[in-house]
């Protein structure tokens, strides 16, 4: 409990986790409602809408950006410590590397989480809202599709905090964690024979998988499997900077 006390008074004194946090929030639900629009556009125009709307339509902007600003936000609140020496006295503090790290680790997925809610629930209405219609969550796996985002931005927090660690410089933690969904399992999988199965072992590919997005890949598990999948690599991940942690010089 010291160690998350200690975390917290470093979280909420700090002006990074809040303007990233509104920064989600609003490019989240303004994308929400960018997509509502085009759909009610296009049925009123007498055009099919270009996909069928879908929960997963209204959270399209918690993972494309939303999800992003989690990550930068996670990660700066370990590569921060590490610019400017804090994470020297923290250690000095607190002997348990792995504790202070897992501690950190803890509060960021708990924020993230809590993020994740507001996002997912104010995006599913602004978007019904702009787009004229009403879902229904027990169809299509709308439920999953809303309430899996939480659960995607905490799990992310994780990752970040872990890659954060490993890599200890904001630039390159940053850029790892916004190129490998955006250019390794985005641009990638166009590769002739290899693009094919950089989509389906994706870590984020089957995240995005389970949170109704499968594109035009051939999964060899369902959505949970995917869920489990990505759980996987961000626990392999975290558990190489725990051992990283106690390993080298802070």
């Amino acid at each position: 409990m010291s160690v998350l006390n200690a975390e917290r008074i470093k979280l909420t004194s700090t002006k990074s986790p809040m303007w990233c946090s509104l920064a989600a929030v609003v490019v989240s639900v303004g994308l929400a409602a960018v997509m509502g629009a085009a759909h009610r556009s296009a049925l009123s125009s007498g055009r099919d809408s270009m996909e069928k709307f879908t929960a997963a339509s209204t959270e399209l902007g918690a993972l494309q950006l939303g999800s992003m600003l989690v990550m930068i936000m996670a990660a700066l609140a370990v590569t921060t410590e590490y610019r400017f020496g804090v994470i020297r006295t923290t250690f000095q503090a607190i002997p348990s590397r792995p504790r202070v790290i897992a501690g950190k680790a803890l509060l960021l997925a708990l924020l993230a989480g809590a993020l994740g809610v507001v996002i997912a629930l104010t995006s599913y209405f602004v978007a019904q809202a702009t787009a004229g219609v009403t879902l229904d969550l027990g169809g299509d796996g709308n439920a999953r599709a809303l309430f899996g985002v939480p659960i995607y931005f905490a799990l992310l927090a994780v990752l970040a905090v872990g890659v954060g660690t490993l890599i200890r410089q904001s630039a390159g933690a940053i850029s790892l964690l916004l190129l490998w969904p955006l250019v390794i399992e985005g641009f990638a999988t166009m590769i002739p024979k290899v693009g094919k199965y950089i989509g389906e072992f994706g870590p984020f590919k089957n995240m995005w998988h389970f949170l109704g997005h499968a594109g035009a890949f051939d999964f060899r598990w369902g959505p949970w499997g995917s869920l489990l999948y990505f759980a996987a690599f961000v626990a392999i991940v975290f558990g190489a900077a725990l051992f990283a942690v106690n390993k080298r010089d802070a």
